[in-house]
């Protein structure tokens, strides 16, 4: 048996798979609190963290204990790029700063200024990243910053919890603006560059590699033997990829989380920063890929949601399954500032085109689709960097609602595969990178694709009015921009 934790921005989902990677069970440990005292601040106390994996453990145990205590191997995944501060014994500093935290924009500009970054790394310099978020702590916060000890993503702290061992993998570690992309390594250069040394970061591994063992007292509780190998494992994204089998040439998914993903996986490093697209390395050695981001896509519905006071699921439902020619209301869905393409931590979102006559049905249609159009902006920037697609899988929550996924098929022109029954997302990943470090296996023969269930394909009639509103979508941008 081997066991997939992954650390995600809302809880814990920790699952189980036996050597034929048949899913066993799966359980969550939930309400991780995010704090945003002030615009653009988005924070969590790593505390949580290992309640919601304690809490998650649990719920295995009580469903499978047997099945729970025959576990061989562990692999980590976790929401990327967060500043986790600890001292020189591994208390934590300060609540963790996240993903969609964009209060370093400053400092993430000034570094971006530095062309070693941007050529050292193959990307931008994202508000985002973990970097720029250490130069803000120097600036805001010099106390803290003279305590710091080890700076940690956030799986690799619940690593600490669970090993004791301070160690992190390439893909994850890419996300930081420090890591020698193409090498596979820290570069000192740009650590000095923020006043950091290499002792500060955690030791490299491959995703695949074992990177410590199970604390017998966790093994003892959980009700686990001894010697419990802990994978590299991955950050969130790649660790989906390794679930989806997106680990060769060409594969790619589109992932509708509380943020949107278009990755593509690719056998060379291949950067172009000026896209604006993510060039990582994959948790498989030898292995990277290209990734756009936007920063809220099932975000965005929920935001409406709650305006609304209608679920998400009531909200899709009142669409339909029909897909419906844009209405003309386009909606841009930079609640958080955004990524791919603009690098804008400042840009907000925004409704246009509104009349009398625009309802909810139509907003809701609107929000859908503004999120579809970014996605086409990761879309246009991939193929800037040399990187086309023929297809796309689909996961992630958002992936549940049929009319979305059509309106993304008919807005990329692109079919979109819906893989048949079964949780192939982070954490299945996840245990799948424990079974390789626990057993030696070929990490590509153990990452494969499962099954489509359906293709949705792009609708024809409507690509000509989708393209114009897509056309649309992209002037408002530069508009919107100049007004703030």
């Amino acid at each position: 048996m081997y066991l997939g934790i992954d650390l995600g921005t809302s809880g814990v989902k920790a699952m189980l798979i036996d050597g034929d990677q048949r899913v066993v069970g799966s359980a969550t440990g939930k309400d991780v609190a995010t704090a945003r005292p002030h615009a653009g601040w988005s924070e969590q106390d790593p505390a949580d963290w290992i309640r919601a994996t304690e809490e998650a453990i649990a719920g295995l145990r009580a469903a499978h204990p047997a099945e729970l205590s025959a576990v061989r191997g562990i692999g980590l995944s976790g929401h990327m790029h967060g500043a986790t501060l600890l001292d020189a014994e591994d208390k934590v500093l300060r609540p963790c700063i996240m993903w969609n935290d964009t209060r370093s924009h400053r400092e993430a500009a000034s570094l971006d200024a530095d062309p070693r970054f941007r050529k050292i790394t193959g990307n931008i310099v994202f508000p985002g990243f973990t970097a720029p978020k250490l130069a803000w702590v120097k600036n805001n916060e010099p106390d803290i910053f003279a305590k710091v000890r080890w700076v940690l993503l956030p799986k690799d702290f619940l690593r600490v919890w669970l090993t004791g061992e301070h160690l992190s993998e390439m893909s994850d570690s890419a996300g930081t603006s420090w890591l020698d992309t193409g090498a596979r390594k820290w570069s000192s250069e740009l650590l000095a560059a923020t006043d950091l040394e290499e002792r500060q970061m955690p030791g490299l591994v491959e995703g695949t590699d074992a990177a410590g063992t199970l604390r017998p007292e966790l093994a003892a509780r959980w009700g686990l033997g001894e010697s419990i190998v802990v994978a590299g494992g991955a950050g969130d994204n790649a660790a989906s990829a390794c679930g989806m089998g997106t680990v060769r040439e060409g594969a790619a998914f589109v992932s509708l989380g509380t943020s949107g993903v278009l990755f593509a996986a690719n056998a060379r490093y291949l950067p172009n920063p000026e896209s604006a697209v993510h060039a990582f390395c994959h948790a498989l050695p030898d292995t990277w890929h290209q990734m756009g981001v936007i920063l809220s896509a099932t975000d965005a519905l929920n935001w409406h949601s709650r305006v609304t006071g209608a679920s998400a699921a009531d909200l899709t439902k009142e669409l339909g399954e029909t897909l419906r020619a844009p209405s003309g209301v386009t909606f841009l869905p930079y609640l958080s500032g955004e990524r791919t393409p603009h690098n804008d931590a400042a840009i907000r979102g925004a409704f246009l085109g509104l009349g009398h006559e625009s309802g909810r049905v139509v907003l809701t249609q609107a929000v859908l689709e503004g999120v579809s159009f970014a996605i086409r902006d990761s879309l246009e920037a991939l193929k800037s960097a040399g990187t086309k697609l023929s297809r796309v899988t689909a996961i992630g929550g958002g992936s549940r609602s049929r009319y979305w996924l059509k309106s993304i098929a008919t807005t990329l022109g692109l079919p979109v595969d819906l893989p048949a029954d079964g949780d192939f997302g982070a954490a299945f990943g996840a245990a799948r990178l424990g079974l390789i470090a626990a057993t030696g296996a070929d990490p590509v023969a153990v990452c494969t694709a499962p099954k489509t269930a359906e293709t949705i394909e792009p609708e024809a009639a409507l690509g000509a009015a989708f393209e114009d509103a897509y056309q649309r979508y992209r002037r408002l941008y530069p508009a919107i921009r100049a007004a703030y």
